[in-house]
């Protein structure tokens, strides 16, 4: 922004679900900075232009300009894919590319930063003589927040980390009390918490001993010197495959199998393993000798992990809560850890974790507390709703809550069921409908649920009620949304592309909202 006005460009900020697109048709310079999710989907706020530009009613656009940065993570394998699509759309309507597509994996700003330079440069080469208005996408201007950053994290000391579920669980999971005491962070139900965490120890031993590489070794890079025991530690992402290092990996070791897994044919089989393998899976199956010089700056930064925050300021004070499922478990004989997740779970009493607060403007309770909300959230998903329930106590108001939990058994699993059961008795909490996958063999999931009470949440949603989903991305949000499509199309008398247009608009207004990841 700062560097547009430098430049004499008057910038104009616009958030995807506020733009009114018949005026794109007028518009001569266009940027477009736009994330991809899952599996290959738009931000929920982008949605409506994604469609809008791939469909039908998408108009000629001979007199624009456009550049397109994609925002992505290439440990998924659809890579920007969004980013994608709307640069190839806007190319087919006959609109000018500024510059060619840029693609940003998570450590942005090695990306975005000459992306913008360049594509402002030739803005003012268009138009040397006057001061265009140049449209964007990004979210919306954050509140204010104190200094603490992703650059600069405040460090937060563990007031309580305790397992909430039974011994014999599948799962480990625990729930977390961080201190904000002096930090002057504020947050809101719905936000993330940025967690930076470092590796696990027993995880960079395995790659030392792998790689057959002292860890005491000095390792120079970016003008920075570190112990490579060091760098793998707190500095290089070594839990998550992608696919630069998978090409760097496979191209240094000659491996033609690998190789042959990265070609455009073999999607799903790589998308399979960018599932089911870490690096160190690779690093055994296809060998390769790296230097520790080269195995540091090929690595992709180690990057802070989001976690929804379980509370809300108003009843916790200097204070954020955490639920984490805990990445741990062993294949093939051999341990597997996540990174942040081993980190939090490690974190005894007292000990200190680097943190800051991503706002999330979308994933917010109604201002109007008479509106009625209700809550999807199987697994650790539920977290933001502790913290909207606990706001929702706080604000008062006349506004009726429902809560669709899921978990796998009644007996191990039931997160937070004593804080419910106080809600309910309480009368904050109006309504909660369960679902535990394999205490029966009919696999009831939380979709079932909503099926099964449709009719009622029709009826909540017609009359203004707002709609959350909180959880896994690549399943749940999918099959939810399905069940979404299927109670408004049966209750409504709707045809599905009239449900989904439905709720296609609830998304719009706001009233249907989705955090998944």
């Amino acid at each position: 922004m700062q560097r547009g006005h430098d430049q004499g460009i008057r910038l104009h900020l616009v958030r995807a679900d506020t733009y009114p697109l018949r005026n794109l048709a007028k518009e001569r310079y266009l940027i477009i900075i736009i994330s991809t999710h899952g599996e290959g989907e738009p931000p929920d706020d982008a949605r409506g232009l994604v469609e809008w530009l791939s469909g039908k009613r998408a108009p000629r656009l001979p007199n624009l300009h456009f550049a397109v940065l994609g925002l992505g993570d290439s440990s998924y394998p659809k890579f920007c894919a969004v980013g994608r699509r709307l640069d190839g759309c806007l190319e087919k309507q006959g609109a000018t590319r500024l510059i060619d597509l840029g693609e940003a994996d998570v450590a942005i700003e090695e990306v975005a930063k000459p992306w913008t330079e360049q594509v402002l440069g030739k803005v003012v080469e268009a138009l040397p003589c006057v001061a265009p208005t140049l449209r964007l996408m990004p979210p919306r201007t954050p509140e204010p927040t104190p200094s603490w950053s992703r650059k600069q994290p405040f460090i937060a000391s563990v007031l309580t980390n305790q397992r909430i579920v039974a011994r014999d669980s599948e799962r480990e999971i625990r729930h977390l009390e961080l201190s904000l005491q002096g930090s002057g962070l504020h947050y809101h139900p719905g936000d993330a918490l940025g967690v930076c965490p470092a590796n696990p120890a027993a995880l960079v031993e395995q790659w030392l001993g792998t790689l057959q590489l002292e860890g005491t070794q000095p390792v120079t890079f970016a003008k920075r010197t570190l112990s490579l025991r060091e760098w793998l530690s707190y500095e290089r992402d070594i839990t998550k495959p992608y696919r630069s290092w998978i090409e760097a990996h496979a191209e240094r070791g000659h491996h033609e199998t690998l190789n042959q897994l990265l070609q455009a044919d073999q999607q799903g089989a790589f998308a399979d393993l960018l599932e089911r393998d870490q690096p160190i899976d690779l690093l055994r199956r296809y060998p390769v000798e790296w230097s520790a010089e080269q195995l540091i700056a090929t690595l992709r930064p180690l990057q802070p992990r989001m976690y929804s925050i379980a509370s809300s300021q108003q009843e916790v004070g200097d204070e954020v809560h955490l639920t984490v499922a805990v990445v741990s478990y062993t294949r093939d004989g051999i341990p597997h850890w996540g990174a942040a997740s081993s980190f939090l779970a490690a974190a005894r009493e007292g000990a200190q974790v680097s943190v800051f607060i991503e706002p999330n403007e979308r994933f917010r309770l109604p201002s109007d507390s008479a509106r009625d909300v209700i809550m999807i959230g199987p697994g650790t998903g539920v977290a933001p709703f502790r913290g909207f329930l606990q706001e929702r106590q706080h604000r008062g108001g006349s506004g009726r809550n429902w809560l669709v939990f899921g978990n796998h058994h009644f007996n191990r699993d039931f997160l937070y069921q004593s804080e419910w059961q106080a809600a309910i008795k309480s009368g904050v909490l109006q309504r909660i409908d369960l679902a535990f996958s394999r205490d029966t063999s009919a696999r009831v999931h939380v979709q079932q649920r909503l099926l099964e009470q449709g009719r009622d949440l029709f009826t909540w949603l017609c009359a203004g009620a707002h709609l959350y989903v909180c959880g896994d991305a690549k399943h749940m949000a999918a099959d939810v949304h399905q069940a979404l499509i299927e109670i408004v199309a049966n209750q409504g008398g709707q045809q599905p592309d009239e449900a989904q247009a439905w709720l296609t608009d609830l998304m719009r207004q706001g009233r249907y909202v989705r955090d998944v990841y």
